[in-house]
C-alpha cells in the first residue's frame, strides 16, 4: 500500500498497544530460526511495537523491524541487534536479495498482497522464507468465552474491517503463492488480571472504529457481565490464544 492508501488502525492506540498485546513464545523463533539457511538478515514487516523483532534478534545477527506508523515505531523495544524504520511494508527499502527470514506478525491482512509479495521476492535471497502469523479470539474458560464470543460477533462485529475475513479464517484462505512448510502447533499464553483484559480489548480496532462512530465505549456493554464471569479483579486466569501460520519457500511456488 502507499502512505497515502495505508489503513491506519492502531497509531491512535500505539502505547496501549505496547502495554497490552501478548507476546510471542520463544518456541516460535526457535521453529523459525531453524527454517534458513543462514542466520544473517531478518525482516519484521508491520512490526508494531518490536515484540516479535525482539525474538527474532535472539536468533539472527540483524532484524530490520519496518512499520507504517511512525507512532508504533516510537514505541518500538530497543534492541542494539534491531534497526526499526518507518516504512510501509510493500517498499521497504531493504536491499535486494538480502534477507533470510521475513516474518509479518498479525499483519499480513492489512498488505496489498500482489505489490507485497513482489517486495518479498525483490529483498529475499534464493533460499529465503516467509512466515505470516495471526491469531483470533482468545480463550480463557467456560464462563468467560462465551461472553467474548457474543462481543466479538455481536456487539462490535459489524466493525471490524474487511481484512478481518482473513483472521477469521486462521489466514487458510489468504493468497500465499509460495511452497508451503507445515507449521508445529503453538500457543501464545499470558496470565492476566481483569484489567489487563480490558486494556487488550481496548486495541481492538472494531472497539476503536465503534468509539469514533457512536462516541461511546462498547467495553461498557459487556463490563459487567465479564466482571461477573470473571471474578475478582486482581485474580490472575490464563489466557490463550492460537497461532495460525502460514509459511514458504519465496524462491519456489506452490
Amino acid at each position: 500500500m502507499s502512505d497515502s492508501l495505508y489503513k491506519d488502525h492502531f497509531s491512535g492506540v500505539a502505547d496501549a498497544y505496547a502495554r497490552y498485546r501478548p507476546r510471542y513464545p520463544a518456541a516460535l523463533f526457535d521453529f523459525l530460526a531453524g527454517l534458513p539457511s543462514r542466520r544473517e538478515l531478518a525482516w519484521d514487516c508491520g512490526c508494531g511495537n518490536g515484540q516479535a523483532a525482539q525474538g527474532l534478534a535472539r536468533h539472527f545477527r540483524r532484524v530490520i523491524a519496518t512499520d507504517a506508523s511512525a507512532r508504533q515505531i516510537d514505541q518500538a523495544i530497543p534492541h542494539p541487534a534491531v534497526t526499526y524504520r518507518v516504512a510501509p511494508a510493500e517498499a521497504s527499502g531493504i536491499a535486494t536479495g538480502s534477507v533470510d527470514l521475513m516474518l509479518v506478525a498479525q499483519a499480513l491482512h492489512w498488505f496489498d498482497f500482489d505489490r507485497f509479495y513482489t517486495e518479498v521476492r525483490r529483498v529475499a535471497r534464493p533460499d529465503g522464507i516467509l512466515a505470516a502469523l495471526t491469531y483470533g479470539l482468545l480463550e480463557v474458560d467456560g464462563k468467560i468465552d462465551p461472553v467474548l464470543a457474543r462481543f466479538y460477533t455481536e456487539t462490535v462485529g459489524s466493525y471490524w474491517p474487511p481484512e478481518r475475513k482473513w483472521v477469521d479464517a486462521g489466514y487458510a484462505t489468504l493468497p500465499f503463492p509460495f511452497e508451503a512448510i507445515v507449521p508445529p502447533s503453538l500457543t501464545m499464553e499470558a496470565e492476566w488480571t481483569f484489567p489487563q483484559l480490558l486494556g487488550y480489548l481496548g486495541t481492538w480496532s472494531a472497539v476503536k472504529e465503534y468509539r469514533r462512530r457512536n462516541g461511546t465505549d462498547p467495553l461498557a456493554l459487556i463490563r459487567d457481565a465479564l466482571q461477573d464471569a470473571w471474578g475478582e479483579s486482581e485474580s490472575a486466569k490464563k489466557i490463550a490464544w492460537p497461532i495460525r501460520m502460514r509459511i514458504g519457500r519465496v524462491g519456489k511456488k506452490p
